[in-house]
């Protein structure tokens, strides 16, 4: 990779967007439905991540993930969800600032998320309206979900680009495993769902606390050069 990324891609949900109440309220109502108790918010942090069918299973008891019930609990949530996606969930602090900075920059900016694509279009423009993001994909049926490179590997042949000069921003292990995968950068963030360890475990090349670090990131060239030194095969 050059000294400068040209292009990065975000994670949506723990990474941009702080959705967590509002899919645990979701999946708690769905639950509550079946009969079935719910969980503390915090649980959900582990829940998430894989798209929702994951979600689903992980948050049903183990005696009750036959294949009906995990059905019928996915277009129960799928249903709460619709009545209260944008009730809590709003853009963590620092990330307005940070993508306006990026796009005075002229960096593309993307969007991978295993969320359903139609959620993934009405989070973006609900809460980024008017942001100029180069391409903005969730969960399609046609591409697997992360950690499957497909996704990221799409978009960078879209964008016309390596995808070793492509960061890939995110808060869990699917996405450094995603990023590893497809052969990009992969930069973890502490504001979202998961912790340090499970970044570091899963080969997170640089931990950021705050968005404005990545504004940093960007401006160390000899940063950059390390990770794309640490991500070439064999390094």
């Amino acid at each position: 990779m050059s000294t400068a990324p040209r292009a990065i891609i975000f994670d949506l949900d723990g990474t941009l967007l702080d959705t967590l109440t509002d899919l645990a309220d979701s999946g708690n109502a769905a639950l509550a439905a079946l009969g079935l108790p719910p969980h503390p918010e915090d649980a959900y942090r582990y829940f998430v991540g894989l798209g929702i069918e994951e979600l689903v299973r992980r948050m049903l008891p183990e005696h009750r993930r036959d294949p009906a019930t995990t059905q019928e609990a996915v277009a129960l949530t799928s249903k709460e969800y619709k009545r209260r996606w944008k009730d809590k969930t709003r853009p963590y602090e620092g990330i307005p600032e940070l993508l306006e900075n990026l796009r005075q920059r002229g960096l593309p900016v993307c969007v991978l998320s295993n969320k359903p694509q139609v959620y993934t279009d009405l989070t973006v423009q609900e809460f980024f309206p008017g942001w100029p993001f180069a391409f903005v994909r969730g969960a399609r049926p046609e591409v697997p979900n992360k950690p499957h490179p497909a996704g990221a590997l799409a978009l960078a042949k879209d964008l016309n680009l390596s995808p070793g000069s492509v960061l890939f921003v995110g808060d869990t292990a699917t996405d450094m495993r995603t990023a590893h995968g497809a052969g990009m950068l992969p930069v973890g963030v502490l504001w979202g769902f998961r912790d340090e360890a499970e970044l570091n475990d899963n080969g997170a090349l640089q931990i950021i606390a705050r968005p404005a670090e990545l504004l940093a990131l960007l401006d160390s060239p000899a940063l950059l050069a390390g990770l794309a030194r640490a991500a070439k095969p064999g390094a």
